[in-house]
C-alpha cells in the first residue's frame, strides 16, 4: 500500500488521541503503520535527504499541522493528547481533516500566513497549495528539481565547448576530488597519452603511492561494449589495477555489465554522474542561495 500523505494522516492521527490519555508520538507512528497495513520496507523509505524515514515525518508535519490548529497539545517532551477543541472535531464525524479543514482555526490561520496582527480575512483569501508533500518534502522535491534541471544545463555546455575544455573539466574535477597530486601533474597527466585507449594516468594520493588510468570521451551516443573492452585491454596491458572511464553520454546495459568482468577495477561514470560530481564539489557552478532548515534542540530542552 502507498505511504498516506500526511494530510491523510490527520484524522487517524487525532483518532489515536481520542482516548484523553498522553501518548508519546512513537506509540501513534506504530499504530497508524498498522492501521494503515504498511510493511516493514514501506516503513524504511527514506525522504531524499536520507536522515528520516518518509512515514515518520508525515506523521511528525500531521500532529504539528493539528497542534497549530489547537486540536491537539504537548504533554511533555514527545508525548502528546488532544484537546477540548480536538474531541468536539471528532464529535462533528468529519469525512477527512486536511489543511483546508484546518483553516477554520484562527491560530492556525495565523501560523500559516507568519502574521501576528489579526488579519484573518486577508489571510482566508490566500491560495492555498494542494499537495501530498509534507512541507520538508515539498522542499527536498524543489531541491531535486532544481538540481536535475542545472545538471542538464552542464551537461549542455560542456558538449558544445571545445574539445580542450573537457580535458580541463576533467583536470579540475580530480583535483576537487583530491586526486591527481598537483595541478600541474594532473594537467601533464590528462590528455597526453593515447596509448592504447588509454587518454590519462593521475596518482591516486599526493604521495604518488597508487596510479589510476582515465579513459574520457566527450559523446552523445551511448558507449558501448567495445570501448569498455578496449579499456580494460589496455588496464592489462599497462598492469593497472584501476581504471575510470568518463562519458558524457551514457553507457549500454553490455558496457555495464563488461565493466565488472576484468581484473581491474573499472568505475564508469556517465553524463548524469558527472554533471553531479561537479555540483557536489562546486565546479562550473556557483551558490546562488541558501536555505536552512533547522528543528528543535531536544537536548537543551531535556529536564535534569
Amino acid at each position: 500500500m502507498p505511504i498516506p500523505d500526511y494530510q491523510t494522516l490527520m484524522l487517524p492521527l487525532l483518532r489515536f488521541f481520542s482516548d484523553g490519555a498522553i501518548h508519546p508520538i512513537n506509540e501513534a507512528v506504530d499504530t497508524l503503520a498498522r492501521e494503515f497495513n504498511l510493511m516493514e520496507e514501506d516503513l524504511r523509505v527514506l525522504l531524499p535527504s536520507g536522515r528520516q524515514t518518509t512515514f515518520r515525518n508525515r506523521v511528525a508535519w500531521a500532529r504539528t499541522y493539528m497542534a497549530k490548529a489547537g486540536l491537539l497539545a504537548s504533554a511533555k517532551r514527545g508525548h502528546f493528547s488532544i484537546t477540548q477543541s480536538g474531541q468536539d472535531v471528532l464529535a462533528g464525524n468529519p469525512a477527512r481533516i486536511d489543511a483546508r479543514f484546518l483553516r477554520q482555526f484562527p491560530s492556525f490561520v495565523q501560523f500559516q500566513t507568519s502574521k501576528h496582527e489579526d488579519d484573518s480575512a486577508s489571510a482566508a483569501a490566500l491560495p492555498l497549495a494542494e499537495t501530498k508533500e509534507s512541507p520538508e518534502e515539498q522542499i527536498e522535491t524543489a531541491h531535486t528539481t532544481l538540481t536535475r534541471a542545472l545538471a542538464s544545463e552542464l551537461l549542455a555546455r560542456i558538449q558544445v565547448a571545445a574539445p580542450d575544455f573537457f580535458e580541463r573539466l576533467v583536470v579540475e574535477l580530480l583535483l576537487k576530488m583530491d586526486y591527481g597530486g598537483s595541478r600541474q601533474d594532473a594537467g601533464r597527466a590528462i590528455g597526453r597519452t593515447g596509448d592504447g585507449g588509454i587518454d590519462g594516468i593521475i596518482n591516486e594520493d599526493r604521495l604518488g603511492l597508487d596510479s589510476i588510468y582515465l579513459q574520457a570521451k566527450r559523446w552523445e551516443n551511448p558507449v558501448g561494449r567495445p570501448e569498455i573492452q578496449k579499456f580494460a585491454g589496455a588496464l592489462a596491458e599497462h598492469r593497472a589495477k584501476k581504471g575510470v572511464f568518463i562519458t558524457t553520454s551514457s553507457f549500454t546495459k553490455e558496457a555495464l555489465a563488461s565493466a565488472t568482468k576484468h581484473d581491474a577495477r573499472i568505475v564508469l561514470v556517465d553524463g548524469e554522474k558527472l554533471a553531479t560530481l561537479m555540483i557536489d564539489h562546486g565546479l562550473g557552478v556557483t551558490l546562488e542561495a541558501t536555505y536552512e532548515v533547522k528543528r528543535i534542540d531536544s537536548d537543551y530542552f531535556a529536564e535534569e
